[in-house]
């Protein structure tokens, strides 16, 4: 069989070698079936305007939630973070200013910083003492603030190094230890001057005296509650009694008055049986007399 070779002509039709025609339509023009721009513009216009105002309106109500959505994300973060930097807005006590005060008054007195005293009653009377209760004051004001750095310190470093933490919270964090420090450095500056060698145990005795007086604390409360807890019973049980003697009274003064007036009521009922069998009686021949009248 001989091969046969296949030509496309002008118009769409196809021939093979030998001049044989085929027998396939030509290809139509996909224009000519009457897909035209006015077709596109019929379709248009034939759409209902409410489509696209349905359209419009639920775009707008799309774009409005994502809005208050992060607006309220964003009052949320700087709520949250207020409350974080709160909580680094630290104070020192006033037992700072207190001993500031103390030591100018010593200082006015003949004290020298770092001159240990001239004897025992000095030491145990004088203006050592006086300034050393007073830095000890000041140190036992000062543990809270210690001990509050000291727990905070992992976690916000922790969270700054995962960047999980915001700019103002960190700053706010790295003022109040700085702070913190620099209080702990100068008690133990004033610790030498008042006792030399003081300031490395100055902190080991103002956490005991802390916690000690923290402990007293707590059994003060605790017996004030106590104290408070058996006056409220005491007061329940005399309220009671009080109830129960005036509602005794109250029964026998019912009683009582429920008495007197079943008597008054005997009496009035034997009064007007007496009245009606003495006087209440029609007189014999009044009747007749009436009768002979008429």
């Amino acid at each position: 069989m001989a091969e046969e070779t296949v030509n496309v002509n002008p118009d769409g039709s196809t021939t093979f070698e030998g001049g044989e025609e085929s027998t396939m339509p030509p290809v139509e023009d996909p224009a000519g079936a009457g897909f035209d721009e006015e077709t596109v513009d019929q379709v248009v216009q034939g759409t209902d305007p409410a489509i696209y105002l349905l359209m419009a309106v639920v775009l707008i109500g799309f774009i409005y939630f994502l809005y208050t959505r992060k607006a309220r994300a964003d009052q949320e973060d700087e709520f949250f973070a207020s409350l974080e930097d709160e909580k680094f807005n630290l104070k020192l006590p006033g037992e700072v200013d207190e001993y500031y005060a103390v030591k100018e008054k010593c200082i006015a007195a003949g004290w020298e910083p770092g001159k240990p005293p001239a004897d025992k009653a000095q030491a145990q009377n004088g203006p050592h003492r006086v300034m050393a209760q007073a830095l000890m004051k000041r140190a036992i004001g000062d543990i809270p603030l210690v001990t509050h750095i000291q727990k905070e310190s992992a976690g916000m470093n922790k969270l700054y190094s995962q960047s999980m933490c915001s700019v103002s919270q960190w700053r706010a964090y790295q003022a109040a230890e700085a702070m913190v420090s620099k209080e702990v450095e100068e008690v133990q500056a004033e610790a030498d001057e008042i006792e030399p060698g003081w300031s490395s145990h100055i902190w080991r005795q103002a956490m005991q005296y802390h916690n000690m007086l923290k402990q007293k604390h707590e059994m003060e409360q605790k017996a004030a509650a106590e104290t408070a807890a058996k006056k409220k019973e005491i007061e329940q049980k005399v309220n009671a009694a009080k109830a129960q003697q005036k509602a005794e009274e109250d029964k026998k003064k019912a009683a009582e008055r429920a008495a007197q007036e079943l008597m008054e009521a005997e009496e009035r009922e034997r009064e007007s049986k007496k009245a009606f069998s003495g006087g209440g009686a029609v007189k014999k021949g009044f009747l007749e007399n009436k009768k002979k009248k008429k």
